[in-house]
């Protein structure tokens, strides 16, 4: 049976360029690969009838081979061609899997062919609780953080100190084995050195081989001005050392803001309720009332102030983070009714309703007013 076109089996274009062919080829792969669809024979072969076809556009010569000659480029020794699906062929394939799926097919290797044994230390998460003053203003904080870091007797090789590594004979420090199944060569994690590609004849004492210790640790943090709740802080390289002098993690820290005596806070805005006596409410006045800086402000209080109402201040509120915005602040008064009056008190309100008239509670006056009409038209 005649070969597929190699542009129509990964679905390409003729003028496809490196990046959509590995595209193409990754997304077929990752759906035929026979891990994913054992005892599927039509799935093996289009895995390797794709693996053919992206092998050869790959490559830059067999490309412009196959472009100008087609299949026949390959077949009696012209060109130097994929040359059938013998080791050299399986061993090209498992480059091209290392190149496009890194872990999935095993993990990546050093320049010279062997893993590491290095391993990137893990990330930390601490919990952090500020005040609101602490947020408007900014802060820098110390905080002490319990956590790996490299051991200073082995410098963090993990080896006794005067001694160094070797290479894990079980995979010559590759940190995985072979085996040859047919076409396909199956990699695994090596059992000897779990992936490391080294072993350790004499660990170090202080550390036990892994090349580092668990200490706590002083950090000073730079909190800025306007973080939110729940604001992440990044200290790259601050988190556990790495295994064996590997990369440090990262440290992340999450600020929690506690709750105010007198100010809640709405993204940039703040809130404050004031509680005004009813005289103050009725005659109008003057109020000093605190502000987020440590300052204060005085909020004039007109007559016939009524319960609920807001007050802006503007620019009084909490700064935008990395910006130079402000928000303002809102003053919201609630109208106090009298508790535990005095005698001369009681005969001084009663006085006051005798006193009083439709103009002195418009809005009460007029509800009741509409209550008789109704109680009045629907007995009529």
């Amino acid at each position: 049976m005649a070969k597929r076109d190699y542009y129509e089996t990964l679905g390409v274009a003729r003028t496809a360029g490196e990046s959509d062919l590995k595209s193409a080829f990754r997304k077929l792969a990752k759906e035929l690969h026979p891990d994913k669809n054992p005892d599927d024979k039509q799935a093996e072969a289009k895995f390797k009838e794709a693996a053919e076809a992206y092998e050869v556009l790959r490559d830059p010569q067999k490309r412009s081979a196959y472009d100008q000659f087609g299949h026949a480029a390959f077949e009696g020794g012209r060109g130097g061609g994929p040359g059938g699906f013998g080791p050299e062929f399986a061993s090209s394939m498992s480059d091209i899997f290392d190149d496009l799926f890194g872990d999935f097919m095993g993990g990546r290797r050093g320049g010279n062919g062997r893993r590491t044994g290095r391993e990137r230390g893990g990330d930390i998460r601490y919990s952090m609780d500020i005040s609101l003053s602490d947020a408007y203003a900014g802060k820098t904080a110390q905080i002490r953080v319990p956590t790996s870091v490299g051991c200073e007797p082995c410098a963090g090789t993990g080896a006794k100190p005067g001694t160094q590594p070797i290479a894990c004979t079980t995979c010559g420090g590759a940190g995985k084995v072979r085996a040859s199944q047919g076409f396909f060569t199956i990699e695994r994690t090596c059992p000897a050195c779990q992936g490391r590609g080294e072993s350790i004849k004499d660990p170090c004492t202080a550390c036990g081989g892994a090349g580092r210790v668990t200490k706590e640790r002083t950090l000073s943090v730079n909190i800025p001005a306007g973080v939110e709740d729940g604001t992440r802080i990044r200290l790259a390289g601050e988190g556990e050392a790495g295994l064996r002098g590997g990369p440090a993690g990262d440290l992340y820290i999450f600020l929690a803001i506690s709750p105010h005596d007198f100010f809640q806070r709405d993204g940039a805005d703040i809130f404050c309720r004031v509680p005004i006596a009813m005289t103050t409410a009725s005659l109008g006045g003057q109020l000093d009332v605190p502000t987020i800086d440590g300052g204060k402000t005085r909020v004039k209080i007109p007559e016939g102030c009524e319960s609920g109402k807001q007050f802006r201040l503007k620019s009084k509120g909490m700064p935008v983070l990395r910006s130079k915005a402000i928000g303002d602040m809102y003053i919201q008064v609630e109208v106090e009714t009298p508790k535990n009056l005095t005698s001369r008190q009681r005969e001084l309100l009663k006085d006051f309703e005798r006193e009083s008239h439709k103009e002195t509670s418009p809005a009460s006056d007029g509800f009741f007013a509409k209550v008789t009409n109704f109680f009045t038209e629907g007995k009529a």
